[in-house]
């Protein structure tokens, strides 16, 4: 499949401006996935180049434990989240809360022997909603403060 339009140069780490300019509308889904996981998650995010075809992450890590990827791109952002055995199970229990693409998305990826490497691309707030459930399969969010 064709690859989105992402920052794919290596050599230069997308600043907060390139990446607002490049989501255009979907600005606001980015910064609401953003607030959300460092309202619930004790995760450090830091920039890590991914690979040649999908470029340039945002990934959200505590100690070894990766949370998610976010991948900034031209009009959206797609996110990578990998559920172990546990973790998958619990989200396939949660299908309904799901938006359809992010449902087909966990109904369609492969259980691995290290997890089930989930790719989806965000384009609407019911995207984002899923987003969290799947990062609750994860790991337990903390309560709102």
């Amino acid at each position: 499949k064709m690859p989105y339009e992402r920052f794919l140069d290596k050599s230069k780490i997308p600043d907060e401006a390139a990446v607002a300019s490049a989501l255009g509308p979907a600005k606001a889904l980015w910064a609401e996935t953003h607030a959300y996981i460092q309202a619930h998650y004790d995760h450090t995010l830091e920039a890590r180049y991914f690979t040649k075809q999908s470029g340039w992450s945002f990934r959200y890590r505590k100690g070894k434990k990766t949370l998610c990827y976010l991948f900034p791109e031209a009009g959206a952002f797609t996110v990578l989240i990998v559920l172990g055995g546990a973790e998958a199970e619990r989200a396939e229990g949660m299908k309904d809360r799901l938006s359809d693409a992010v449902r087909h998305a966990v109904e369609t990826t492969e259980q691995l022997h290290d997890g089930r490497w989930i790719w989806f691309r965000v384009t609407e707030a019911g995207d984002v909603r899923s987003l969290q459930a799947l990062l609750a399969a994860k790991v337990k969010p903390k309560p709102n403060v």
